[in-house]
């Protein structure tokens, strides 16, 4: 059989390939293959030693293969001889059930078996700051209330526009770009699509949003909380659905006030019950716990939540329903890694299916004014470890997300929380050393 992206790279004069697959911490790791090697390396993949990238395993191990996937290529708008290319970890002629995509394709196939399509959309958000990150890249941008600041914007005009063109050529319907409600950070959205193909454009995302950044002397960084007093980068999510044909909105139902179905509901039921151990996933790093669980910003709101609670169109909760056929999870940040997300939202909203879930009482009021008046809702991890702890006990949600992967996160998670805790800071030195 003819190779595939051998044909795509005549057809669109692509002369080198990049094989990347994303790792445990969601790094994106890449080998680049000349076009004219292509077609073995379609079919043998592109190798790699695991144990040099954050997956759980050792020196010891064979190779691990990268197998390109030729229905995920984007050829690079910014430098099109160039085309890369999502692929699937196998050792042994076996996936690496660990590996972050191989875990999102086989919630995908359980989904599906029970005749459910889930479809995505993400909401990333990020800040453009000066090369050395410590500040943001735009001098000019000081204002209290920065959010939709339109002479903001427009002096950040360059990146944005380059890189919401290359959406547009590459069909992915970008329909708005913001200043978002920090100095110096903004948001880009673009259509919802199966959730597969979401993790695969969110993390090319990534990787064009910060090539074009450098282009333009500036980096780009999803860092949930890069400044102390500023709102954090969240990454929220819009789910639903579908029939198998993508044609039918199963969680739309216009009978119900908030116009969600049932079978909606209880997909929801599924993100409440396992909302904690969530957070593992959704909220991965030391830093993610200083977006979630921070004071009001210079802002006036952290636009985050700290508490387990589901809405209508009411941003100050872990779930909204802003419209009929979906809701959104606010929970996640710019840290969370693109195929474990959308693996999550599939393993709790599948057990929530599985077990007609009911998602409890909703809350209209103010969670940042008054949400001292909601007493019976859990609150979020404090910090990572708690939320691993969480993950840990939460022995249904790692099934579904697979043993072996679990297993894996786990174990480089506490890793990175003891590295954390062993780290001398400036803190201690200053609040210890007259004691």
């Amino acid at each position: 059989m003819a190779s595939k992206l051998a044909a795509y790279a005549k057809e669109k004069g692509v002369k080198f390939f990049m094989i990347s697959f994303t790792d445990l911490f969601g790094s994106q790791r890449a080998k680049l293959v000349p076009a004219s090697m292509i077609s073995d390396v379609e079919e043998s993949g592109a190798g790699f030693a695991g144990f040099a990238t954050w997956l759980d395993l050792t020196a010891a191990h064979p190779d691990m293969l990268g197998l390109p996937d030729p229905s995920a290529v984007y050829q690079l708008p910014w430098k099109p001889e160039v085309a890369w290319v999502a692929a699937n970890p196998v050792m042994r002629g076996k996936p690496v059930d660990q590996a972050p995509r191989n875990v999102l394709r086989k919630l995908v196939d359980e989904c599906a078996s029970e005749g459910l399509r889930v479809k995505t959309g993400v909401e990333p958000e990020f800040f453009l700051l000066a090369p050395c990150g410590t500040k943001v890249a735009d001098d000019h941008d000081t204002a209290k209330k920065p959010c939709y600041d339109q002479q903001a914007i427009m002096r950040m005009y360059d990146v944005i526009s380059q890189v919401s063109h290359y959406m547009h050529d590459m069909g992915w319907e970008p329909y708005q770009s913001d200043h978002e409600d920090a100095t110096g950070q903004f948001e880009m959205n673009w259509k919802y699509d199966d959730v597969l193909v979401t993790a695969d454009k969110l993390s090319f995302f990534k990787f064009m949003l910060k090539s074009v950044a450098e282009q333009h002397g500036m980096r780009a960084t999803f860092m949930p909380k890069p400044f102390q007093g500023l709102t954090g980068n969240g990454m929220h999510a819009h789910i639903s659905v579908w029939s198998t044909d993508g044609k039918t909105n199963a969680f739309a139902d216009p009978s119900n006030e908030l116009g969600l179905s049932q079978q909606g509901y209880n997909f929801l039921g599924g993100i409440m019950k396992h909302g904690s151990a969530l957070a593992a996933i959704c909220n991965p790093t030391v830093n993610s716990y200083k977006r979630i669980n921070a004071p009001r910003t210079s802002s006036g709101s952290t636009w985050a939540p700290n508490t387990l609670t589901w809405t209508g169109d009411n941003r100050t909760h872990m779930v909204r329903v802003p419209g009929p056929g979906r809701f959104e999870l606010r929970l996640p940040d710019g840290a969370v890694n693109p195929y474990l997300l959308n693996a999550v939202i599939l393993a709790a909203g599948l057990d929530g299916i599985r077990t007609k879930a009911d998602p409890g009482k909703r809350s209209d009021v103010n969670m940042y004014t008054e949400g001292h008046l909601i007493t019976d809702a859990p609150k979020l991890p404090l910090n990572l470890l708690d939320a691993l702890r969480a993950y840990d006990n939460d022995t249904t949600l790692k099934a579904t997300m697979g043993e072996e992967f679990s297993s894996a996160y786990m174990k480089l998670k506490h890793q990175e929380w003891d590295s954390f805790v062993s780290h001398f800071s400036r803190w201690e030195h200053d609040n210890t050393i007259d004691i």
